[in-house]
């Protein structure tokens, strides 16, 4: 099932609700704030690099790609509940925007942050 809330519209990615469980490189609210990624080498270069991270985990699944955007699925281990894991790529700023957010719940206990702290130190080795 996929959440139409998703998505790229005029090079946001959907804003954080108000619970915190959320984590985005273009959150207003800086509990919810995080710095976005660098480009390395071209779009396409990069975009390889974030799924070849993303197919590193288990119980991840990409549900949606196109050549600027990358939506990934993670369930979590034991509750399965389902995160929501988005990647733009802005060309133009040459950097990769990102949101993590849980589906349900309130608390996430810090896990959409702790996994994109995990991605970026992957992604910057």
């Amino acid at each position: 099932m996929s959440n139409s809330k998703l998505g790229v519209q005029d090079g946001k990615l959907a804003a954080c609700p108000s619970s915190p469980n959320c984590v985005s490189t273009q959150a207003e609210d800086a509990s919810k704030k995080m710095e976005p990624l660098p480009f390395k080498g071209t779009r396409e270069e990069t975009k390889a690099k974030l799924k070849t991270i993303l197919e590193e985990y288990d119980r991840v699944s990409i549900d949606e790609e196109r050549e600027d955007y990358i939506h990934a699925t993670f369930k979590t281990k034991i509750m399965r509940f389902t995160d929501d894991v988005e990647f733009y790529l802005d060309e133009s700023a040459e950097v990769v925007h990102f949101r993590s957010a849980s589906r349900v719940g309130y608390s996430d206990l810090g896990k959409n942050r702790s996994r994109m702290e995990e991605i970026r130190e992957l992604y910057n080795r």
